[in-house]
């Protein structure tokens, strides 16, 4: 991440710390001024390419993989619009086998049902008349007129158990379904960011492209 933020503009921050110099002020990271992708780019998937998370792969090594280059893991996060890595990427085998235990207590209760979900159910012609993975109660059952024999018919047990364990795995297969920008486009962003991360002249806190005093760190 270290070439995203070199791309960061400061502002003037009161040093805390700093007793003896009252008022005196040190330089820190907006880290409140965030980069993001212009809309015209972000809603054409044309600019992009699925991509699936394998193992432990992090941010950086996807970025050595797609772009040679471990510092644009930024990229990779800016393009699936992730703020927190730690709950937004999937973790690893040992980080999630930890958030097991620590969500459920133990590999016992995560093998424990979280909740139920449909089977698929057809009537005698082989059409869907119910869909499959629907989130269902435990007890329950479809109903519904079967007109190629002329009958009503009910099937009571048209569900499956999801455990713990299975609920959270898919949780993470998701985040392992990520999308990358393009190498070819790779310009574009840099280029925004050119134009939207430096500060513009206008305001009496503005000191410099790079530097703001603390009444506009926000901005």
């Amino acid at each position: 991440m270290s070439d995203y933020f070199n791309r960061i503009p400061n502002f003037n921050y009161v040093n805390l710390l700093e007793k003896s110099s009252i008022g005196s002020k040190i330089e820190i990271k907006n880290l409140f001024r965030r980069a993001k992708i212009r809309d015209d780019i972000f809603q054409n998937i044309s600019f992009f390419t699925k991509y699936t998370v394998v193992g432990n792969e992090r941010p950086d090594n996807v970025a050595q993989k797609v772009y040679g280059d471990s510092n644009l893991d930024w990229v990779v996060l800016l393009t699936n619009n992730i703020l927190n890595v730690q709950d937004e990427w999937p973790l690893s085998e040992r980080l999630f086998n930890e958030y097991i235990i620590e969500k459920y207590g133990s590999y016992e209760n995560s093998a424990k049902v979280h909740h139920y979900e449909s089977k698929r159910v057809f009537n005698s012609k082989n059409e869907t008349v119910f869909p499959f993975g629907l989130r269902v109660p435990e007890n329950f059952a479809v109903e519904f007129y079967d007109i190629d024999i002329d009958r009503h018919v009910r099937i009571a047990t048209p569900s499956y158990p999801v455990t713990n364990l299975m609920y959270e795995e898919r949780i993470q297969d998701e985040r392992r379904l990520i999308f990358i920008l393009k190498p070819l486009y790779l310009n574009l962003i840099f280029e925004d960011m050119k134009d939207l991360l430096p500060y513009k002249k206008g305001s009496t806190e503005f000191i410099s492209k790079t530097l703001k005093d603390t009444e506009t760190m926000f901005n």
